[in-house]
């Protein structure tokens, strides 16, 4: 999904949001220091499978996916990370690593970690490595209907 269709979309959903350009980054966390983002704020889409079927867990850059967290919030009996070549060609027009957590767009369930529910925003790829979309927490639930959960590891006590 190219970023004018990802924009046609918000458009067409009447969606505020902010388109930001940055040089070419390929981590999350990179991305972050590059916007002057915190990696708490910035999500990042993950390519998971649950009992075999590709789904999306979107969480703050700085964190990863505990994977035992999520099958027990999937009701899943099985639970791991895809591979690129699991995922290639699922998302026309994203760069790879870059997709948007718009699972709804493609078909996909889509999780979401319960932190992120702490920030009135959310930022994310929108399907390159050098364009982000920030928009409003709201719309986003609204639009994709993830579940939101908990299933982020690398948190302190404080941050959890």
């Amino acid at each position: 999904m190219a970023l004018a269709n990802l924009t046609e979309y918000l458009d067409g959903h009447n969606v505020e949001y902010v388109v930001i350009s940055h040089s070419p980054a390929f981590t999350a966390q990179g991305i972050a220091g590059l916007v002057h983002i915190s990696g708490k704020e910035l999500a990042k889409t993950v390519i998971v499978k649950l009992d075999g079927k590709l789904a999306m867990a979107v969480l703050p850059a700085k964190f990863h996916v505990d994977l035992e967290a999520l099958q027990r919030a999937a009701n899943a009996k099985a639970a791991q990370l895809a591979s690129e070549e699991e995922f290639a060609g699922r998302f026309p027009g994203c760069e790879t690593g870059a997709m948007p957590p718009f699972g709804n767009l493609f078909g996909l369930d889509v999780f979401a970690d319960d932190s992120l529910e702490a920030d009135k925003e959310i930022a994310f790829n929108a399907g390159t490595h050098r364009e982000l979309i920030r928009m409003a927490w709201a719309d986003y639930i609204r639009l994709v209907e993830p579940k939101v959960t908990r299933f982020a590891a690398g948190r302190s006590a404080q941050a959890a």
